[in-house]
């Protein structure tokens, strides 16, 4: 387990089990962001946007849990 596994705060070791703190840690926060901008990305490619391509949308998805 890494430091961007769980949630980092003073009282976390007293008041929060394992999985509360997984929940609400860096990890999960920053992957569910990545996956919500990935689904924003392809629905912008489906609505014509030529930004987006599909080499962009394949390297996004590469990385959405590099943290």
């Amino acid at each position: 387990m890494t430091d961007y596994d769980t949630y980092q705060h003073p009282l976390v070791g007293r008041y929060a089990a394992k999985e509360m703190r997984q929940l609400f840690g860096q990890q999960k926060r920053i992957g569910l962001w990545r996956r919500l901008w990935i689904a924003l990305a392809e629905s912008e490619q489906e609505l014509g946007l030529e930004q987006i391509t599909d080499e962009a949308l394949t390297q996004m998805r590469a990385e959405v849990d590099n943290i």
